[in-house]
């Protein structure tokens, strides 16, 4: 799918996020000159074709309390990695989980899972309900904690050059 001029707009005008008001999406598509419906519709079309993965708050866990974050890194079997990682990813305190391939030898990683506390400590606890959670299917694991923010935005199109 490509995206035409109207699609183009609409991910123009919501790329740096929705405005915060009551009804954003109609907003948003009165300030396009569609109806909402066919706001959705656009939204909906591009989703699934894949040209927007998802529509999502994004917060910044520094503000929201939680200055502890990390990123656990877990070598997991090959043949159980699809069905451990959807587990947690499902988990209520994973913001967000996934597969990478290894970088042998220094990197056996395989699954990376965020984790958020306001604390090392419950951060760590986290991190050992994940353990428990893989198993006798994890040869390894390791924890990177965030510093700092550095970057967090989502979808951003280049200015069209008239």
């Amino acid at each position: 799918m490509i995206i035409d001029a109207t699609d183009r707009r609409i991910i123009e005008a919501t790329q740096a996020g929705l405005p915060l008001v009551p009804h954003p999406y109609a907003q948003i598509a009165r300030d396009l000159g569609l109806s909402e419906t066919d706001l959705h519709d656009r939204l909906r079309a591009m989703q699934d074709s894949g040209i927007i993965r998802r529509i999502a708050v994004a917060p910044n866990h520094y503000k929201l309390g939680m200055t502890a974050n990390g990123m656990s890194v877990w070598d997991v079997a090959d043949d159980r990695i699809a069905d451990l990682g959807q587990k947690v990813g499902n988990l209520d305190f994973v913001s967000h989980c996934y597969e990478r391939p290894r970088a042998l030898p220094g990197w056996p990683y395989n699954l990376f899972a965020m984790l958020h506390g306001s604390s090392r400590a419950e951060v760590e606890t986290l991190r050992d309900q994940v353990a428990g959670l893989l198993g006798d299917a994890c040869r390894g694991h390791d924890i990177l904690y965030s510093t700092q923010i550095l970057k967090k935005t989502g979808l951003r199109l280049r200015q069209n050059k008239a």
